[in-house]
């Protein structure tokens, strides 16, 4: 198991520096997307106030930009990415700034653990792609158990998200927020079903729309 969160510990500030990072990238990037991708969008109205694990499907690297825009400005969320684009100049140092949680892919990270924990602790969302990568179809890999170890150490609840896997340019997106539920694990299978069960639910949203 490694630490790899040290670095960006000195990047960040105070929860209220976090939130203007946040927002200030948020008013350049988000419009932009916007006009690429259109986007649509439904369940807003279950977001739940307080923290939250948000759990989406992931294709692109446009999704977090639309999962910001599709809750809105005034939601306030930690993404987590991985380790390699906190190393990219200005971009990596900009997303620390805006409370994002970079996280070693393929090994333990405790750090990012404590991280998302402490965010989770002080009230915040934090936004977790269980499948840990971009995939392009449904089901091509195992989700990992970060998400719902959090929410069931912590008691907070998951948010599913559906993020159209196709997309292209100038045509619209539509993005669903599924209903808050709560998760309860005691061990490794125990995770790995519950892992799973948020991908289910993912898809049930897309197959309510259809």
């Amino acid at each position: 198991m490694t630490e790899t969160n040290t670095n960006q510990d000195k990047r960040t500030g105070s929860p209220s520096d976090e939130k203007r990072w946040y927002n200030l990238i948020y008013a350049i990037v988000v419009p932009i997307v916007r006009l690429l991708y259109p986007l649509s969008f439904k369940g807003r109205e279950n977001i739940p106030d307080g923290p939250a694990v948000v759990c989406g499907n992931h294709s692109n690297l446009v999704d977090p930009i639309l999962v910001a825009a599709s809750f809105g400005k005034k939601t306030f969320m930690h993404f987590i990415a991985k380790q390699e684009l906190s190393g990219v100049p200005v971009v990596g140092w900009a997303l620390a700034k805006a409370g994002v949680c970079f996280v070693n892919r393929g090994q333990s990270d405790i750090g990012a653990m404590r991280s998302m924990m402490k965010f989770l602790k002080r009230g915040d969302k934090i936004f977790i792609f269980p499948e840990g990568t971009r995939v392009g179809e449904d089901n091509m890999v195992d989700a990992k158990t970060g998400a719902v170890r959090l929410a069931s150490k912590l008691r907070v609840p998951i948010v599913p998200v559906y993020i159209p896997r196709r997309k292209k340019l100038f045509s619209r997106v539509h993005l669903i927020i599924g209903e808050p539920y709560y998760v309860e694990g005691h061990n490794h299978n125990e995770y790995e079903q519950l892992a799973d069960d948020i991908m289910e639910r993912i898809y049930e949203l897309r197959d309510g729309e259809s």
